[in-house]
C-alpha cells in the first residue's frame, strides 16, 4: 500500500528543499520505487525553482488536475514533470506566475481523490506542505499522513509557529519525526535552547554548503554530494520507512 509522507515546518525553514532531498534520499534507498514529491504552494510556486531552466511550455502545472469535476488517475499522470536521471520520480506543483486567483478553490472530497490517485500512480506520496493554514490540500495532507516530519529551526519565529498552532501538531504526535534543520553555520545559534523547547528532536540536518550552492545554480532536482548530509537524510527515510 502507498505510503503518504508530509513534510512541514514555519515559514522560511527551509522544508521544500529539506522535503525534496528526503524524498530522493526514500527514492534511492527503497529500490527506486514509484515516487511523487508534490508542492502545493501558490505563494512561491515550486516548479519555478526546481526547474528554472526549463520553460513554461515545459512544465505542467497540478492545478490543471485539480481543476477537473473528479480527479482521476490519468488527470495526475498527465500533470507529472521528470527528469532524466529519476526515472520514476514524478514532480507536481504550480507553475511561475499562477496564483490563488489562477484556479478555484478545490473541495476537501476533491483533494481526497487527488490523494488517492497519487496513491493509485507511486510507492511514496511526499507532500510539502505549506505553513498557511488556510491551505487545504497541506491541512489533509497532514491529518492523513502515515508520517509527518516537522521541520523545526533555531530561532524564535520558528517556536512561535509551533506555539500557534501547538494543538494541530499534539494530534501528530504519534506519526511525527522532529527535524532539526541547521540552516546557517552560525556558532551562537540557540539548537540547545530550541531542542529542549520542543523536548527533543529526533534527527538533526547539518549545515551544507553544497545545498546552498544547488539553491543557488538551480540544481535542487540532483543528488547532493554532500555525505555528511545525505547520511542523515537516509537515516530519515529509514525512520519513515
Amino acid at each position: 500500500m502507498a505510503k503518504v509522507i508530509s513534510v512541514c515546518g514555519s515559514p522560511n525553514s527551509g522544508k521544500t528543499t529539506a522535503a525534496l532531498k528526503i524524498a530522493m534520499e526514500l527514492y534511492n534507498f527503497d529500490n527506486k520505487k514509484p515516487l511523487l514529491f508534490l508542492s502545493p504552494d501558490l505563494n512561491v510556486p515550486s516548479l519555478a525553482y526546481i526547474f528554472p531552466h526549463a520553460k513554461d511550455s515545459e512544465l505542467y502545472s497540478v492545478g490543471v488536475a485539480l481543476d477537473k469535476t473528479d480527479v482521476y488517475r490519468d488527470d495526475v499522470m498527465r500533470q507529472i514533470n521528470n527528469v532524466k536521471t529519476l526515472a520514476n520520480f514524478g514532480f507536481l506543483g504550480f507553475k511561475s506566475g499562477e496564483n490563488h486567483y489562477s484556479y478555484p478553490t478545490p473541495t476537501d472530497d476533491k483533494v481526497l481523490g487527488f490523494f488517492q490517485a497519487m496513491k493509485d500512480i507511486a510507492e511514496y506520496v511526499v507532500i510539502d506542505c505549506t505553513s498557511n493554514a488556510d491551505d487545504l490540500i497541506s491541512t489533509l495532507a497532514k491529518s492523513h499522513a502515515d508520517a509527518v516530519i516537522q521541520m523545526v529551526i533555531p530561532d524564535l519565529r520558528c517556536m512561535t509557529y509551533y506555539a500557534s498552532c501547538a494543538e494541530q501538531f499534539e494530534h501528530l504526535a504519534e506519526k511525527r519525526i522532529k527535524v532539526m534543520n541547521t540552516m546557517e553555520m552560525d556558532l551562537y545559534l540557540p539548537i540547545n535552547e530550541v531542542t529542549d523547547h520542543f523536548h527533543g528532536v529526533d534527527f538533526t540536518l547539518p549545515y551544507s554548503r553544497a545545498l546552498k550552492q544547488q539553491s543557488i545554480t538551480g540544481t535542487l532536482s540532483e543528488r547532493i554530494p554532500d555525505s555528511e548530509y545525505r547520511k542523515v537524510v537516509k537515516d530519515i527515510a529509514k525512520a519513515v520507512i
